[in-house]
């Protein structure tokens, strides 16, 4: 891909973080899945599943090598035409030097996690990110992770959702474009994260039991996201399959030709 097609979707994927309306992303694993989504009308972006890229791999999540988890997003990136918005992770040793790698790549935006490290820590992450990026001449989209609901433990939720609102604020200060606060899930925890880091500010992720794309929109949200929960759909599907072919040995007639 050339410096200004890459330019050019990180434009699209700011627009798209930018519009009122919310902008949904089923996250994908490799070059087929990557395909099928974005052969769908409905899509404006792709984002990559780091929990999947790992697992098709062969890796627990958070255990891939940098190297590795590069060659699964760069076959999505190689195979789409959209803006593509990859997990990596915490960013790894050195997250500036592997946002440079990743926009190298194509990449135009990411999810990078704090994994609840010391706030100025995660802040100096951040910045390294948001400077690599400015290298790079490029509008880089980060989605910038906060743990501190996900990895809150027994404190109160009031004291998560400041948590959150702290980080999150630090990071867009630092230049990310969104907040990511996984375990935001019901309006009680979504309407404060919205009023402390702004409308259109927050990104979510829609596990089961979450609230409509449509009710996070009327909330604020500014992304909705779906994580490893589209692959584990797919492998039900495998599973259940392979089930019927154990007993019956048939495929079903209404299988899909192959392109």
């Amino acid at each position: 891909m050339t410096e200004a097609n890459t330019a050019a979707r990180a434009q699209q994927l700011k627009a798209l973080h930018e519009a009122p309306e919310i902008l949904s992303v089923v996250n994908v694993w490799d070059a087929i899945s990557a395909r099928t989504v974005a052969a769908l009308p409905e899509t404006k972006a792709i984002a990559t599943a780091g929990h999947s890229i790992a697992a098709a791999f062969g890796y627990a999540d958070g255990t891939m090598p940098l190297d590795v988890a590069l060659d699964g997003v760069k076959r999505i990136v190689d195979a789409v035409d959209h803006p593509v918005t990859a997990d990596l992770d915490d960013g790894y040793d050195n997250p500036g030097e592997t946002i440079r790698r990743a926009i190298g790549i194509g990449v135009v935006g990411a999810n990078v996690e704090d994994r609840l490290r010391p706030f100025d820590e995660a802040v100096a992450r951040v910045q390294s990110i948001i400077a690599a990026a400015a290298d790079e001449g490029i509008a880089f989209q980060l989605n910038a992770r906060t743990d501190a609901i996900a990895r809150g433990g027994d404190r109160p939720i009031k004291d998560s959702i400041e948590d959150a609102i702290a980080r999150g604020r630090a990071f867009l200060d630092a230049g990310a474009s969104l907040v990511f606060v996984p375990g935001a899930m019901t309006r009680e925890v979504i309407e404060p994260l919205v009023e402390g880091l702004g409308h259109g500010k927050l990104s979510v992720i829609g596990a089961p039991g979450a609230l409509p794309a449509a009710e996070l929109q009327e909330l604020g949200v500014a992304r909705v996201s779906y994580g490893p929960f589209t692959q584990r759909v797919a492998l039900r599907a495998l599973r259940e399959l392979a089930t019927d072919l154990y007993g019956s040995g048939v495929v079903p007639v209404d299988t899909p030709a192959l392109n």
